[in-house]
């Protein structure tokens, strides 16, 4: 088995490194939280001090963190990953960033004769947790060959998108679609909320029918239950909002309803509440009496 540093031990973090120590992989970690650090060093997992470490002692690096400046610093910056790489190795970013970070990471890594594969996911907490990920894959076929008996681990549908970029840019568009699912929920249970209809009798029959969803059982849930602990934070969904927005510029693409998420997301982090569910976007009715 190849020596496989894991980079980024966060709610998503975490569990997918575990899934790869219980399946045998010996594992290199490195995260500024030194608490998840000892967690996975329990279960068998060496500890690096710096990224750079972390890569000097694998063969494959994985990187899971919030956004494109965190992968930039910790893969290209002081101590970085690219400071203790070798010819031959492979880093797979697993974070969800812009497509053009993801292009100029992977430049930078080939000079170096170094492969890269960005393989954002999708399914949340628990996704991460059940091994159950969605797993979309850009870069080289070769590349990803390499990494799929690794992906089997953590995810259920593994899927290679194309070049470099196209994971992110696939990631961009399920974004899209979460963050719109999210606010015709939203929308739907406050409507039969407003007109003295009980939303879980509505959840329950809409499920039924073309209105069916994922998004409507689990976030329609959430509402009626008023669960906005974090499956998927308010910031991060509103920084992949964004990433869609920047994506859709630089392709001169109109993305409307993006755009009206995008700015009912940066409302929640005005009001600070940017660590709640992003199905809180819900919170916003309650100005309005719902």
């Amino acid at each position: 088995m190849e020596r496989v540093g894991f980079i980024g031990l966060g709610i998503m973090g975490k569990p997918m490194a575990g899934h790869l120590i219980r399946a045998g992989y010996p594992l290199v970690v490195h995260d500024l939280n030194r608490q998840a650090v000892a967690e996975l060093a329990g279960l068998g997992a060496q500890a690096a001090s710096s990224p750079r470490e972390a890569a000097e002692k694998s063969d494959l690096v994985i990187t899971m963190l919030p956004d494109s400046p965190d992968v930039e610093q910790v893969v290209l910056g002081r101590d970085g990953v690219i400071e203790g790489v070798r010819s031959g190795m492979l880093l797979v970013d697993m974070s969800t960033i812009a497509p053009a970070t993801t292009r100029r990471i992977y430049e930078r890594l080939q000079a170096k004769g170094v492969e890269a594969l960005d393989a954002p996911v999708s399914g949340g907490e628990i996704g991460a947790q059940e091994a159950i990920l969605s797993i979309m894959v850009g870069g080289t076929g070769a590349a990803f060959e390499r990494a799929l008996p690794l992906f089997k681990l953590m995810g259920k549908s593994v899927v290679h998108m194309g070049g470099p970029g196209a994971g992110q840019l696939t990631k961009a568009c399920n974004q899209i679609m979460v963050g719109v699912n999210i606010q015709g929920v939203v929308e739907a249970m406050a409507l039969a909320r407003k007109s003295g209809v009980d939303p879980a009798k509505v959840r329950q029959v809409l499920l039924g029918g073309f209105a069916g969803s994922r998004i409507l059982d689990l976030i329609g849930q959430r509402l009626i239950d008023r669960n906005f602990q974090p499956g998927f934070k308010v910031k991060l969904q509103s920084k992949d909002m964004n990433i869609a927005l920047q994506t859709g510029r630089e392709l001169a693409l109109p993305l409307l309803a993006t755009a009206q998420v995008a700015e009912l997301l940066k409302a929640l982090l005005a009001r600070g509440q940017g660590e709640l569910d992003h199905s809180a976007l819900a919170l916003l009715f309650e100005e309005a009496g719902v």
